[in-house]
């Protein structure tokens, strides 16, 4: 099976573009690229129980974690002008590919 692409990458701030969390920013803690996929920071909390396991030392109880989401409801902010942008590539001087904001045409990370 061939790997999927993405130009998003862990630790970009996003931007949720629809759901219910819309409108909310948060650093990507992880990328599925096979799923097409992110989860991100604070964003969709999910409660999960679980049942105590005394052998592997698990207490049990509700938990709140982060759950994924589509790749194609967050946007990239912008670094410098702090709006969403979407993401193109280009090479540098030296001949070394880079990502840029398309808004400011900022080099990202």
């Amino acid at each position: 099976m061939a790997k999927k692409k993405t130009k998003l990458k862990r630790d970009d701030l996003v931007v949720v573009t629809a759901g219910r969390d819309r409108g909310r920013q948060g650093k990507i803690i992880r990328v599925y690229p096979e799923a097409g996929r992110v989860i991100v920071e604070r964003v969709n909390m999910i409660k999960r129980h679980t049942r105590p396991n005394p052998a592997k030392n698990i207490a049990g109880g509700i938990s709140e974690r982060e759950a994924s989401i589509h790749i194609s409801n967050v946007m990239l902010v912008d670094p410098d002008r702090n709006v969403p942008t979407r993401i193109g590539r280009r090479r540098d001087s030296e001949g070394n590919p880079e990502r840029v904001a398309k808004k400011s045409g900022a080099v990202l990370a």
